[in-house]
């Protein structure tokens, strides 16, 4: 609802989503006009892949790639994207280094990172911190019906020497 309602500009534009499952945001990324990269585990493409298959016209679904990514690993396959997408992948504190590392790639300067969660425990607020050492963070959107969370970010600018 928020890519629609708050008029993120995705026409065009290149969008990665992170810890897909169902792929809705990033079939909604689509149908709003971006070139896709849906990610996920492998367990998961499966399913995956048959939802957005089912769920998108064939004239968009030509825009969609679904890919396995495992945070933190194979990077090489993956390049910069202008808007990073994810959505509840906030919750394994074990993968936390890993999904930054996997930020820190897939951004540049002019990357946008929205991330939709709820804060649940203190450990999620530990990855907040974590995120604001190499990014900008702002809480953008708060639902109080489903106590859920959008932030922004983006890379903090590099001072040349």
């Amino acid at each position: 609802m928020y890519l629609e309602s708050e008029g993120v500009q995705l026409q065009d534009s290149s969008v990665i989503e992170l810890g897909a499952g169902t792929g809705l945001v990033g079939i909604v990324a689509a149908l709003l006009g971006a070139d896709v990269t849906i990610t996920d585990r492998d367990v998961a493409l499966e399913f995956l892949r048959m939802n957005v298959k089912d769920n998108l016209p064939c004239d968009i679904l030509r825009k969609v790639s679904v890919k396995s990514l495992n945070w933190g690993q194979s990077l090489d396959d993956f390049s910069k994207y202008d808007f990073i997408l994810g959505a509840d992948i906030i919750y394994l504190e074990e993968t936390f280094s890993d999904l930054l590392k996997t930020f820190l790639h897939v951004t540049s300067e002019n990357s946008v990172i929205l991330l939709s969660c709820r804060l649940r425990y203190q450990r999620d607020y530990v990855f907040m911190d974590m995120m604001k050492e190499h990014f900008t963070v702002a809480d953008v959107h708060y639902d109080t019906n489903t106590d859920v969370h959008i932030f922004r970010a983006q890379r903090l600018c590099t001072k040349e020497l």
